[in-house]
Formats: C-alpha cells, structure tokens, sequence
C-alpha cells in the first residue's frame, strides 16, 4: 500500500490540462482559462466625475463663490467646451470632465440660482474626480490564464471588451459501473443485489469538477463486457470505473483492460475508506478505478477524482484543500491507515468550526456521508484525541459532494 499524498502525486503527474476552445463570453462562467485577458481599452476612458454636482476650478470654488453655468455633462454626452475663470458645468456621475475643471462640487454643497451656483462648502483640488485608466489601461492583464472564472472575472472581461473567451476544454469522462449485483434505478433488482450509485454521484462530482460526465451502461462481471466498455471510454479524457478493484474472483477490472492495452501505475492505498484504487492507463488514456463500496468511491473521488479534473480543467496540480477545527467528541488512536472520518460542522470560538465524528463509521453507510458536512483527516498511528483537540477536516459541500 502506498500513501495517499504519494497516490495523489503520482495521478496529477500523469494528468495534463485540455486544449484550447473559445467560447462566448455568456458561456465563460465557471471555465478556465486557457490565456488571459488583456484589456483592448482603457476605463475609464477618460477623467469622469465620481458624483453628480458641478465640474469647475478648486482655485474658484471658495465658500460663497458665485459661478457661472455653462452648460451640461450626463454620462455618454460630453460638455464640448472647457472651463475657465468663474465657470462651472452641471456634471452628473460617470459624466467626463471637461477641460480647465479640476475639482467636482457635489450637488449638495451647491444652491443653484438661475444660470448660476453658490459654492456652500469648498471645492478642493481632484475631490471626487475618477482618472482615466484608475481601473485598469488598455494592454493591462486583467484576467490571468489558469483561474476559473467567477461572475466577477467575466464582468470583468466585459469591461475589458472581449466578447469571446479562450478556455479550457471541459474534460470528457467516462464513467463505468461494473458487477452483477448492481441495477439502475427504478430498475428490477437481482436477488442478492443492489440499486447502483455510484456512477450517479461520481457524475454530480465530476460536473462540480468543470468535468463533462459519460454514465456508460453498467457492465457485469463479464471479462468480453468490461473490456467493450473499456474500448468506449478510452475516447474520453479520463476514465473512471466503480467496482472490480479489489483482488475477488469477480474483480475484472484489470484482467478485462490488461489485455486491450491497460498499463497498471499503482493499486492500494494505506486509507480508509477505499484501500481498493487502481491508477494506470489504457492506452494512453488516464483510468481511475474506485472501490464499488458507495462510500469509499465517493470519498476517493473527492480525493483523487476531484484533483485530477481540476488538473485537466488548466488548473494548478494540488490537493483538495483542508481547514482547522476542533474536535467535538473523543477519538480512538488510529491504526496504519490514513482516516476520512464523517463528521458534522457547528460553529466554534474564534471561527474555528468544531468537528463531530458520527459514532457509526462503517463504509456502507451512505446516509451518514450524505448527512456530513466533512471529511475529519486522520493520519496514520495518529494517538487517541480529546474534545477540543485541533483537527484538519476538508469541507464537502464546496466540492458539491
């Protein structure tokens, strides 16, 4: 058995991101960026006033000044002359300033009388003056290539004017749910059987990754049908199979694929759940073969699956991030395997969330999964721990596991 941050390694290492595509810019939400955004204008695009009032000179707005009106500036509609000497224009916010004004007087320090306005509080040099290019210049990198862009990144694009976006090609995955025992559900279940889940949740995982699923039929415990659907799969960007990892006379994954080209790079890791995982390649196309226990493949793919779509999304290779807390009830020494223990989150002192282990860890248990708010990170031989012990835990809902 190998350890999990070994396991991890060797799987981003062998994990390249996706080509280039470009898409619009409505559709860049969520996409990584393949090269990054530059600015094709400068914003503003001219000095503009930061509130609505009068553009004038500092030097002529002292208290109880009286100035001349000349004329207007709304946004979108420039005053086409300049400001001298005891001349003032009606500017309103995201208006351009005009030339000779240095200084904006707000409305509210202002009476207007006529064609002309009293200054009520002193105007002073640059006050509520926005400059050309105070957010970002023509040629500027805004946006950098490798971040996943938010709703904040594409308005941002906008501003930038670029109405297309070069991203990332989302990865195409193929997933594949094998045994005799499974059945889709609402389907009739075999005597002794079970409903499948696997590949359900994997799916969800790998759309939350920026990932493109492809549930495949499942396949039973079948050498010629596991290989057929391995032939499949190998035109996605990664493979992904649930079941027939272990070392039973009915785990067929690596006898079916061995044959059709399939290059072992590592099996078993040192955790638990889910010390049954194949990594290697069938023919040149990744495959990550997860236990068929619904828990320990999701807990897998949160670990491995999630990193690895991340890593062919363009994103930098590394691990699911994990977050203090503190323990909410006492823990047992733990033995040589690296534990993900379910746990709830409450709020703690400080920020610091308190982590509370269910008292019932076994594997098949799904709704307990389901119901936690985290993964509680054990190491191996860690020693037993007490409540309020600090812990490191990785959050589930954010990966929308």
């Amino acid at each position: 058995m190998i350890p999990v941050e070994e396991a991890l390694s060797r799987i981003l290492s062998a994990v390249s991101p996706t080509g280039a595509e470009t898409v619009a810019l409505s559709e860049g939400w969520g996409r990584v960026l393949a090269r990054p955004v530059a600015a094709r204008l400068t914003q503003p695009p001219a000095d503009v006033s930061a509130m609505d009032g009068y553009a004038l000179r500092a030097a002529d707005a002292t208290l109880g000044a009286r100035l001349r009106v000349i004329g207007a500036a709304p946004a979108g509609h420039p005053f086409a002359g300049s400001v001298g000497p005891g001349e003032a224009v009606r500017i309103f916010t995201g208006g351009a300033v005009p030339p000779g004004a240095d200084a904006i007087l707000l409305q509210e320090d202002a009476l207007a009388e006529g064609d002309a306005v009293r200054v009520n509080e002193a105007a002073r040099h640059g006050r509520h003056i926005r400059r050309a290019g105070l957010d970002f210049a023509a040629g500027d990198e805004v946006v950098p290539a490798g971040r996943r862009l938010t709703a904040r990144d594409v308005g941002l694009a906008a501003a930038a004017n670029h109405p297309w976006l070069t991203v990332h090609r989302r990865p195409r995955v193929a997933v594949l749910a094998t045994g005799d025992e499974i059945a889709l559900p609402g389907d009739p279940i075999p005597a002794g059987g079970i409903v499948s889940s696997n590949a359900h949740a994997l799916a969800g995982l790998i759309r939350a990754a920026g990932g493109e699923p492809l549930v495949l039929p499942i396949a039973p415990d079948d050498r010629d049908a596991i290989a057929a659907a391995g032939e499949e799969a190998a035109r996605c960007d990664l493979i992904v199979t649930t079941g027939g990892a272990s070392v039973g006379e009915h785990d067929l994954v690596q006898a079916a694929l061995g044959p059709k080209g399939f290059a072992l790079d590592f099996w078993k890791i040192a955790m638990r759940p889910g010390k049954p995982l194949i990594w290697g390649a069938l023919r040149g196309t990744p495959l990550l073969g997860l236990p068929g226990n619904p828990v320990s493949a999701i807990v897998c793919g949160v670990l491995f699956l999630v990193p690895a779509l991340r890593r062919l999304s363009g994103l930098p290779a590394r691990a699911v991030a994990t977050r203090a807390a503190v323990l909410g009830a006492p823990m047992a020494a733990n033995d040589r395997r690296q534990d993900y223990v379910r746990a709830t989150l409450s709020a703690g002192a400080a920020g610091v969330p308190v982590a509370t282990p269910f008292a019932v860890q076994d594997s098949s248990m799904l709704a307990t999964l389901a119901r936690a708010d985290a993964l509680l990170v054990r190491a191996p031989r860690a020693p037993a721990a007490e409540i309020g012990d600090a812990v490191e835990v990785l959050e589930l809902l954010p990966l929308g596991a």
